[in-house]
């Protein structure tokens, strides 16, 4: 798959699978456009680019910066082609303790709502371009929370997954394709983020295949979806779990 000559906006690319989906498209040749809020591991991301690499380091909040990502990408590059939305996160709060509402409302500012921003103000560089989306979901927004106090984080996937169908559905005229990822399991920082009193390991336990994905999984599938192999694929939600929604 080559992407010369394709400009890709990754939000949240400074780990995990948006740092590995950014170095993946920087190889097959786009212009790579990377979102984070830590400017110190962007640059570390960007380290592991191709010499020859074209790269715009962007250090922004995808909460309050969408129109900067958007404006910066354009001056840039001159166009969008593509835009993955992975930037997202969890923060516990349950209906019992009284913090589901301090969580939701933060989680929904960044895992939906954010994303919606920037998918409005990226339409008319994606009708130019007939670009398309790929929102990084979650295997959350079907099964029930493992943790109630993550309660929070479901739904804005649940949200989520029904935003790239409808997004899907409106976009379709314009020639522009929304699809999702949705993985279980993958072994990046997120846990460690948001504070989590479980590892990886515990979670293994929740998947029949007994093992968590790697980022690289999620990001070939992400690239896919993205390629030109993928033109009859829209509004899909496409799951990479290790049989994580076999489980009861």
């Amino acid at each position: 798959m080559s992407f010369t000559h394709k400009s890709v906006i990754v939000t949240g690319a400074s780990s995990g699978i948006g740092a590995t989906t950014a170095i993946l498209f920087a190889k097959q040749g786009a212009s790579v456009v990377m979102v984070g809020r830590n400017e110190t591991k962007l640059n570390a991301v960007a380290a592991k680019l191709p010499k020859n690499a074209k790269s715009l380091i962007l250090k922004a909040d995808v909460t309050t910066d969408a129109k900067k990502i958007i404006d910066e990408t354009v001056n840039k590059f001159g166009k969008i082609d593509v835009l993955v939305n992975n930037a997202g996160f969890a923060k516990y709060g349950s209906l019992t303790d009284g913090k589901f509402l301090e969580a939701y409302d933060a989680v929904m500012r960044t895992n939906v709502r954010a994303v919606a921003e920037l998918t409005m103000l990226a339409l008319p560089y994606l009708t130019k371009t007939k670009g398309n989306i790929i929102n990084i979901s979650s295997v959350a927004a079907i099964v029930l929370p493992f943790d109630t106090r993550n309660l929070s984080y479901n739904v804005s996937k649940a949200a989520l997954d029904h935003f790239t169908r409808g997004a899907a559905l409106e976009f379709a005229p314009k020639g522009i394709r929304v699809n999702s990822v949705n993985p279980g399991p993958v072994s990046t920082d997120f846990l460690e983020n948001m504070g989590a009193d479980i590892s990886f390991d515990d979670l293994k336990t929740l998947t029949p295949l007994k093992r968590i994905s790697a980022p690289e999984e999620i990001a070939e599938l992400i690239m896919y979806l993205a390629s030109d192999k993928a033109l009859g694929i829209t509004g899909s939600i496409m799951v990479v779990d290790n049989g994580r929604l076999l489980k009861p």
